[in-house]
């Protein structure tokens, strides 16, 4: 039986990184896959969707090229678009292996299942012990009972990358959350006609602002893509080459394939929890504390399995948190505020820390600053001056409560807002930076001096009081 100092069991970002921040500090490490190396968010997810996203963002930048003086159209071919990803993730995919194997990390592939805390069986007959295991199994596609999967006819987000695109241009896409948000937009703009179904409005268990969300689909809609609430299918009829789909009202819309929207769910089939002493909630994620531990002291979980945030942004960090507590036992401790949450459709939506209502709700009054891209000179040039910047501050202490962008590049700004996150010292370095101009990073210094100037946190933000009226200092 092979010994090692940790067992990762998966291989996405989450057991990647667990993987690689463990061998860098000298561990023994194991990791298992069962399926594609990379896991979801390479061969399935993040990545060849990244991948898409881009090529969409070029067709829909693409109908502001005449007032640029720039010639011509560009249409999506949603076929290209696949082999094109297939290539990324492949190239990805490769330099990921390989630097695994130089870092010194033995790769196994195969199902794991507990023996004990300690054991693993691994593909049903090789055995394995390690001092700690960290499972990041992450979550597969939720299916609802009506809407059966169908091969080329009712898919996940996970055929829809695995296979090759089915044929027919109508697809209905069935979610409101971030997947349908997401994939409206990228299959509408990669030349496919986008029916989006769904019970309530889009994005409305998230937690974006209610502007954010009104600009997102003021957004969608310029592209001729609208989401229809109220309109949970009740039943779905596939035939050879298209699919029926019955409404809450009656009426009917046939599509020549559905695109699954509806979430997803922890996974943690075959993995023998029980005999490892690792408990789950009522909805199946594995419980853990705040240094990622389970009930099994000596096994960790993090990412899709164990948060519901589902993201691969929280399993990076909690990939982190674990592997330092395997080396340090409690000396890194999960904070879930600072991980940033981010969307990309008609407008990339980036959000971190909390929200006005999360503040009120810990007994914080709040404070707001704000700022448009509507006059910023970057945004005006680049011709995309939609979006804004808020600031979520202390009305007592000045400091970063969270932080949240609308439109270009949100996805990239948001890091800005996570410098020193937590700390007293956040909303201070974003106002004493120094910015190019012109730049959209620049509304994040113009959004910290408005909240200081109308908060009257000049003080505590900038280090100095604020010069009364009469431009003399008392």
């Amino acid at each position: 039986m092979s010994r090692f100092d940790l067992a990762v069991i998966g291989s996405g970002p989450g057991g990647y990184r667990a993987a690689v921040l463990a061998a860098l500090r000298g561990l023994k490490v194991v990791i298992v896959e069962k399926g594609d190396w990379g896991g979801c968010c390479l061969n399935r997810g993040c990545v060849p969707k990244k991948a898409w996203y881009h090529s969409a963002r070029l067709v829909a930048a693409s109908r502001g090229h005449a007032a640029r003086g720039i010639e011509g159209a560009l249409h999506g071919d949603l076929a290209q678009a696949w082999r094109h990803q297939h290539a990324v993730v492949a190239s990805v995919r490769e330099s990921y292996v390989d630097y695994l194997k130089r870092l010194g990390v033995t790769l196994l592939q195969g199902a794991a299942q507990f023996a004990d805390r300690n054991t693993l069986t691994v593909a049903g007959s090789r055995r394995i012990a390690a001092g700690h295991v960290i499972i990041a199994t992450g979550s597969t596609p939720f299916v609802p009972p009506n809407l059966p999967l169908c091969r080329d006819r009712i898919l996940t987000t996970d055929d829809l990358f695995d296979r090759r695109v089915p044929a027919g241009k109508r697809i209905a896409v069935i979610g409101s959350g971030v997947i349908g948000s997401e994939f409206a937009f990228i299959l509408g703009m990669l030349g496919q006609e986008v029916v989006w179904l769904m019970q309530q409005v889009p994005l409305a268990h998230s937690r974006f602002s209610v502007p954010a969300r009104k600009v997102l689909l003021e957004a969608l809609a310029e592209y001729g893509i609208g989401a229809r609430t109220a309109s949970r299918v009740v039943h779905a009829d596939t035939g050879a080459d298209k699919v029926v789909l019955t409404l809450p009202d009656g009426s009917r819309e046939t599509v020549d394939w559905v695109l699954l929207g509806a979430g997803r769910r922890p996974h943690t089939a075959g993995l023998d929890l029980p005999a490892a002493g690792v408990e789950v909630d009522d909805a199946g994620f594995i419980r853990v504390d705040d240094y990622q531990r389970t009930a099994a002291q000596a096994v960790y979980a993090i990412g899709d399995v164990a948060n519901r945030a589902m993201t691969s942004n929280h399993a990076l960090a909690e990939a982190a948190v674990a592997v330092g507590n395997i080396v340090a036992p409690q000396s890194c401790r999960r904070d879930s505020r600072a991980v940033p949450e981010v969307i990309y459709s008609a407008l990339e939506l980036a959000r971190i820390g909390l929200n006005e209502d999360q503040a009120e709700a810990l007994g914080l009054e709040p404070a707001i600053g704000f700022s448009a891209f509507t006059a910023n000179p970057a945004a005006l040039g680049q011709g995309d001056a939609r979006g804004f910047v808020r600031i979520v501050a202390d009305t007592d202490t000045g400091h970063l409560l969270g932080a949240e962008i609308v439109g270009s590049d949100a996805s990239e700004l948001i890091h800005m807002t996570g410098l020193d996150f937590g700390s007293g010292e956040a909303l201070k370095r974003l106002a004493g930076m120094a910015y190019n101009h012109p730049a959209r990073a620049e509304e994040i210094l113009n959004a910290t001096e408005t909240l200081a100037a109308k908060w009257g946190l000049q003080k505590e933000i900038f280090g100095v009081a604020a010069v009364p009226p009469s431009g003399k200092q008392e």
